[in-house]
């Protein structure tokens, strides 16, 4: 693939994400990471004894109250043998 064609590529990606952003804040929703990512965030932040910090973390990414945020994390470090 030459240089030119990268180029092309790398604008046609950034025209599509400024289209798709446009679209996000048109339509007033958010982008939900992929939920892999964001339970390895968690996982991250519970082997690093951060447990409150999982617990903020995943009330932002899902949207839960402090009780069942609480839960979750718990169910996560359990299942981790942490």
């Amino acid at each position: 693939m030459s240089d030119e064609e990268i180029t092309r590529l790398r604008i046609r990606i950034a025209e599509l994400e400024d289209r798709i952003e446009f679209l996000y804040k048109k339509l007033g929703v958010e982008y939900i990471e992929n939920p892999r990512m964001a339970d390895a965030k968690l996982i991250e932040l519970i082997k690093q004894g951060n447990k409150i910090e999982a617990i903020k973390v995943h009330r932002d990414l899902y949207n839960t109250g402090l009780a069942e945020a609480k839960s979750a994390i718990d169910d996560l470090e359990a299942r981790l043998g942490l």
